[in-house]
């Protein structure tokens, strides 16, 4: 290892950091974005730190690819110090080279991901967290940019300068400056940031030593200009005296403030009250840009084109923020998640509240007797047991304070007198969720199913088209009793999709009268689709008699969709019964099979594609049966995805099998869990395989209960510890009866 005392400059000291970091790569055998995931790091950190022409790498990233690449972390970190240069002395002036400086550390906030391909978010926690910190969209230029390039072209030309962005929370102020002063890096100016020990005594204590093409960074110069105790007009003395010297110049002092603290600094006071800032007053004037809260439509369009050429930072943004307020949205989703993960227990309770009503598609929003009641079981015993009185109150309370960009987590919606809320809110306050907590939710939750006290307050609470929303997805994750009784208050106000669910429902548990009841009201109502249900089961069961005779009731109602699905299951169940399935599926074929079923399909019958689909593929003809399916898959039906995946899975495609596995799985289908954890079983990934299976059972999926069981007795487990995943979380019996 070379001493850093051999290195005369910077450069050289720079070069052999990144000589050394690149020889223990080259001895791995790695290529860097094999590097990066095994850093934890982001693939563009990792090419910028082995790059001769990019800035400094940080200490983190030094630290995460040395221990990655097996390399001692002192001496790299030495040398780190040796390109940084020594501590400054008193007589040093204050700062460094503008190229030396992270963003962040100067105050730019961390802009919010995007959904990785995989449905991940690029945002705190996980391997892709830990790169949060370098995520910065592309910079989409506005008309204060153009002002400010001016004031920095001019400090570039020699003359001195000061200028201070105007602006409300997260607007860009800061992103500003700092791409503002990009060329003048170039040049080899340096930056001073003054914060130590506090802003005030830190630009106090070093303003005399600041020197020619110094950057004097001001960012929430209120800190500054504002200090008590005669501090801030001090400071406004100084830099008078810095901006009026020649031979200290070319300087520009660049600052950024709230509008409230640029009124209350520049408004002239009244005849007989104290003049608090007159200093400040006339530091300011004449150096102020304003900046828009919003983006107007020409950057919009510019941020649209960027979007479009691969910013997807900036995609995922445009379609989430809210009335052009893009900088606000980049700027504070980080911050809300943060908030998220360190709220106290009750206020995170109604947040994952929230989350798991907007994640099942509850309108947008929520009323305080629904939070309040659905909050309950998101919190353990323990917790539950000491909340005080108040604890609602309070939470709320925390819950609503702003971040950046004045997001809140929970914000309250007062309605317009012509505009009443959105969703089943009863009278009273009613909150949003904010739209990034929204989709984080719909990440982290995704396998979670909501507890007893969500669903008991939901129907108590919410009045459709919420109520038969809920009630379909109590029904997709096994809640049959929340299933039932939800469906019934659907029932009750008039929804006929609801007595069709409620006939099923029936029906499963051999209450066929109860069953036929209802279906037909429903067809008395319109619709016949309960009826064609019970043909179909009865069907499966083998009563065939049955079948035919609700088949009839169906069309006599005006449908003929029963009887068309009662012939695609029995052709079905002929070339099952066939010799061979081929032999069987070209006969079908030869008889028409094939023109029945497209005709079933172009009158809104997902199943005969998928049938034809596997008849197809059973006579041999591959092609069309990945055609049929993937026509099938188009229109929602997810039992397509999986002929699909069984299909690449026997071409030897397992990556794209997993991937259309996933997909149907993301859209609810609960076989996919299991043929994933079978995929990646014969991978010989048995403990991947097993972590899924818990995550699906911990969200109601019963199948993976037994998948559990039979992994843990192949693996040589005696299953201890399984005994959970038996029994319905909710606590409640899987049926009503």
């Amino acid at each position: 290892m070379v001493g850093t005392d051999q290195f005369q400059d910077r450069a050289a000291a720079r070069a052999e950091l990144r000589a050394q970091l690149e020889a223990g790569r080259v001895a791995l055998g790695l290529n860097q974005t094999e590097l990066a995931r095994r850093a934890g790091l982001g693939r563009t950190s990792v090419s910028q730190a082995l790059s001769n022409n990019a800035p400094t790498p940080t200490a983190q990233t030094v630290g995460a690819l040395a221990r990655a690449l097996r390399l001692e972390v002192r001496p790299l970190l030495d040398l780190l110090t040796a390109v940084s240069g020594a501590p400054q002395g008193p007589g040093d002036p204050p700062g460094k080279p503008i190229a030396d400086w992270d963003p962040h550390d100067l105050e730019v906030h961390p802009a919010a991901g995007a959904p990785t391909r995989s449905g991940r978010y690029n945002g705190p926690g996980g391997a892709i967290g830990r790169e949060w910190r370098a995520l910065l969209p592309s910079y989409v230029c506005r008309e204060h940019d153009e002002e400010l390039l001016a004031v920095v072209d001019a400090a570039a030309q020699g003359r001195t300068r000061m200028v201070v962005l105007v602006g409300s929370s997260s607007t860009g102020k800061t992103r500003a400056c700092w791409e503002a002063v990009q060329p003048l890096a170039e040049c080899g100016w340096r930056l001073w940031h003054p914060f130590d020990p506090t802003r005030a005594e830190a630009v106090l204590d070093g303003i005399e030593r600041v020197g020619p093409r110094t950057v004097v960074w001001l960012n929430e110069a209120q800190h500054y200009l504002g200090a008590g105790g005669g501090l801030g007009e001090r400071i406004a003395a100084s830099l008078h005296a810095l901006l009026t010297d020649p031979a200290r110049g070319p300087v520009i002092v660049l600052g950024t403030l709230w509008p409230e603290y640029a009124t209350t600094y520049t408004a002239l006071p009244r005849p007989d009250a104290e003049d608090r800032h007159p200093r400040v007053r006339e530091l300011l004037a004449g150096r102020q840009i304003a900046l828009p809260d919003s983006f107007d439509s020409v950057a919009l369009a510019d941020a649209k084109a960027l979007a479009a050429a691969g910013d997807r930072q900036l995609a995922h943004a445009l379609e989430h923020m809210g009335e052009g307020r893009l900088a606000q949205f980049l700027a504070g989703a980080p911050e809300l998640v943060r908030r998220y993960e360190t709220a106290s227990p009750p206020a995170r309770a109604l947040l994952r509240a929230a989350m798991d009503a907007r994640r099942l598609h509850v309108g947008l929003h929520l009323s305080v007797p629904f939070l309040e009641h659905a909050a309950t079981d998101y919190l353990t015993r323990d917790e539950y047991d000491t909340l005080d009185d108040n604890w609602l109150e309070h939470a709320l309370v925390e819950v609503t304070q702003a971040v950046h960009g004045n997001l809140a987590p929970l914000r309250r919606i007062r309605s317009r007198p012509a505009q009443p809320l959105q969703g089943s809110a009863a009278p009273g306050p009613a909150y949003r969720l904010a739209d990034y907590l929204e989709q984080h939710g719909q990440e982290i939750r995704k396998r979670v199913c909501p507890p007893a006290s969500f669903w008991e307050a939901a129907h108590h609470y919410l009045t459709q088209p919420d109520i038969t929303r809920l009630a379909r997805a109590a029904d997709m994750r096994h809640r049959t009793y929340w299933a039932y009784h939800l469906w019934q208050k659907a029932a009750h106000a008039g929804s006929t999709e609801a007595l069709t669910q409620l006939a099923r429902l029936r029906e499963e548990v051999g209450d066929r009268g109860e069953a036929e009841r209802l279906a037909r009201q429903a067809a008395d109502a319109g619709d016949t689709e309960g009826l064609t249900q019970l043909a179909e089961m009865r069907e499966i069961a083998g009563d065939r008699e049955g079948a035919d005779q609700l088949a009839r009731q169906a069309a006599d109602a005006g449908s003929t969709e029963a009887s068309d699905l009662l012939n695609e299951l029995r052709m079905l169940a002929k070339a099952l019964d066939a010799e061979t399935h081929q032999e069987g599926a070209q006969r079908l074929l030869r008889e028409g099979a094939e023109g029945h079923l497209r005709r079933a399909a172009d009158a809104g019958n997902t199943l005969a594609l998928v049938l034809l689909a596997s008849l197809l593929n059973w006579a041999g003809d591959r092609i069309g049966a990945e055609l049929a399916a993937q026509q099938s898959a188009q229109t929602g039906n997810t039992d397509a995805l999986l002929f699909l995946a069984q299909m690449r899975e026997e071409a030897g495609d397992g990556e794209e099998a997993e991937r259309l596995l996933r997909r149907a799985d993301d859209a609810g289908n609960e076989e996919a869990v299991g043929l994933l954890c079978e995929l990646w079983e014969q991978a010989g990934d048995r403990e991947r395989a097993e972590r899924l299976a818990r995550e699906a059972a911990d969200a109601g999926n019963p199948d993976a209960v037994d998948r559990i069981t039979r992994m843990r007795k192949v693996g040589g487990a005696d299953g201890e510890g399984l005994w959970p995943y038996g029994l319905d979380p909710d606590g409640a019996p899987s049926t009503p009866w």
